[in-house]
């Protein structure tokens, strides 16, 4: 009989989209199938310390529907960042556990869809799904994010960056007034699910708005607000990436913000949208683009506006891990496409596990190809 595959599903976490997290992460540990998946749950709490036990999965079915942070519960555990076959250590010591064959890090935000816990897989030599550190870090942080998407051709919204705890908001102002004027989006520069973000009508809203911001990040985006339709690309794959079908984002509050996602679920999402094919074309065509300019891997979803009155088509952001909630539009845009969720979650395990294949053939040290001269070495030839 062929051994399950251990996928540790790792959710929570020290973001301000703790609770999304759980939901996500409900979702895709439901997507597996038992027959040849072993779901090994591990829950990061709000402080950090990661917990696993018999009745995490419960615990976490219990916690995502009443949106409550994870419980105290189970083992303390630490994943050692060394290659050491992927067991988790029990925080108060003893031997590691069955090593994981992959993980499926399900975390929003900071401290977990920003490299930080790419960084410690990598460490840890365990393959995972998902983007690596370096793409992880550009998607998560908004100004690099535009920053590389301009570089690499791809329009965006104009923008600037502002420091509000150094920064007095008359400058900010003046920059704003300078570039685009209002309305205006302020935005943390690091983080998602519409969390600490204001749409800025006047000049007189502006303090507040980066007050909120900054309270999550002290690196605020200001971006000129697009009178434009919304809409979202599901990018799959590696390399060799496939792009899904362009669902249209339709809010029900003036702009699609936290409330409107997870609270009182009001937003429709039209899949596929109802846009000329050749729009439609160009969407899926910047998906992939946006998705290599950030060296993605895995999965993405990458949000667009389409300007009113011109059919512009811009690159809003990218989502490194979108939601995997039941009502979230990634694993919904991969079934019209063909992809159910079952398919897809297994589709992305496999991805991972090609990716941590081809990374593991990379040469890690060089070795000079011919025999080493004695002379001395120029004072020019530096290191």
């Amino acid at each position: 009989m062929t051994r399950r595959l251990r996928v540790g599903v790792v959710y929570g976490g020290r973001s301000g989209e703790h609770e999304v997290s759980l939901r996500s992460a409900a979702t895709v540990i439901s997507a597996f199938d038992s027959a040849r998946y072993e779901v090994v749950p591990i829950a990061i709490t709000k402080d950090g310390r990661w917990l696993t036990g018999p009745e995490s999965l419960r615990l976490l079915e219990e916690a995502q529907r009443t949106l409550a942070p994870v419980p105290e519960h189970g083992v303390e555990v630490m994943l050692p960042p060394v290659p050491s076959g992927g067991g988790l250590v029990p925080a108060a010591g003893g031997v590691a556990g069955s090593a994981l064959d992959v993980v499926f890090p399900v975390l929003h935000g900071t401290y977990g869809e920003d490299g930080t816990i790419q960084g410690l897989l990598e460490l840890a030599g365990v393959p995972y799904v998902g983007a690596g550190v370096l793409a992880s870090a550009a998607g998560m942080d908004k100004a690099v994010m535009k920053a590389v998407f301009r570089d690499a051709g791809i329009e965006v919204a104009p923008w600037i960056v502002a420091r509000p705890e150094t920064e007095p908001v008359q400058e900010v102002r003046a920059r704003v007034d300078a570039a685009f004027g209002f309305p205006c989006f302020v935005k943390p520069c690091n983080l998602g699910s519409s969390v600490g973000i204001s749409k800025v009508k006047s000049a007189d809203a502006l303090g507040a708005a980066l007050a909120e911001a900054a309270a999550y990040d002290p690196r605020v985006i200001v971006e000129q607000a697009i009178a434009a339709r919304e809409f979202e690309c599901g990018v799959l794959g590696n390399e060799q990436a496939e792009a899904s079908v362009v669902g249209e984002l339709v809010p029900s509050h003036e702009f699609y913000d936290y409330v409107d996602k997870y609270v009182e679920d009001g937003a429709r999402i039209v899949i596929p949208a109802q846009l000329p094919a050749e729009i439609a074309e160009t969407i899926r065509a910047l998906a992939l683009r946006a998705f290599h300019a950030v060296d993605g891997s895995g999965l993405a979803r990458v949000d667009f506006f389409v300007e009113r009155g011109t059919d512009r088509v811009l690159v809003n952001e990218i989502n490194t891990m979108p939601g995997f909630t039941r009502a979230s539009q990634y694993p919904r845009l991969w079934e019209a496409s063909g992809v159910p969720l079952p398919a897809l979650v297994e589709r992305l395990v496999a991805l991972a596990l090609e990716r941590h294949a081809a990374r593991g053939r990379r040469r890690l040290s060089f070795k000079p190809p011919g025999p080493v001269s004695a002379a001395p070495r120029s004072s020019q030839g530096g290191r």
